[in-house]
């Protein structure tokens, strides 16, 4: 779930930040630049683990900033696909679930991969959203947020960054990760417990 990544990055510091130490102004820009953004095909950065080397320091012409080529590993979320994730329940519609890990909320769980048989119900308690029941045995076992909910990584995506973007559209998402309930041991907990 969580991958060190080297990555090598060439970039400015700043003049007002070259009377910190350079290795804390080095990591203090890498922060704000790379901190909670998801580099594509890598994933969601959490944290600066380290720098392991720090060339240049060339000053451009009418430029007061240094350029640095700065080698760093980075922190990176992204779960393999088929390992088992634990999140809460954000969102129910008639398309399926929407799922949060608290620091990541673009998990989707579609109607095609949530427990064979299950039907959705309107949801008496939000007016806007559904209420998803799995049917096992005669009895109906609700989705609902109570719970934590077990899923299974069935794709990660980084979907293109649009040119233009609509006014109706949803939020853009950098990084998407479709999940699947449909195997025993996955769904809310209090299922299987």
């Amino acid at each position: 779930m969580f991958y060190l990544s080297e990555i090598e990055h060439t970039m400015r510091v700043p003049p007002h930040l070259l009377n910190l130490p350079l290795n804390d102004a080095i990591k203090g820009e890498l922060e704000r630049l790379f901190l909670d953004k998801v580099v594509a095909n890598l994933g969601l950065v959490i944290s600066v683990y380290d720098i392991k080397s720090i060339d240049g320091g060339f000053v451009f012409p009418s430029d007061g900033a240094s350029t640095y080529t700065v080698k760093f590993r980075l922190v990176i979320f992204r779960p393999f696909v088929g390992e088992v994730v634990t999140a809460k329940l954000l969102e129910s519609t008639a398309n399926g679930l929407r799922l949060s890990l608290g620091f990541f909320d673009d998990i989707y769980v579609p109607v095609h991969l949530m427990p064979n048989p299950s039907h959705s119900e309107a949801d008496p308690v939000n007016k806007n959203q559904v209420a998803w029941i799995w049917e096992y045995q005669d009895e109906n076992y609700a989705i609902d947020g109570v719970d934590e909910i077990r899923f299974r990584v069935n794709n990660i995506r980084y979907p293109p960054i649009p040119i233009e973007a609509d006014k109706e559209s949803n939020r853009f998402a950098p990084m998407v990760i479709t999940g699947s309930l449909d195997a025993d041991g996955l769904g809310p907990v209090s299922w299987w417990v």
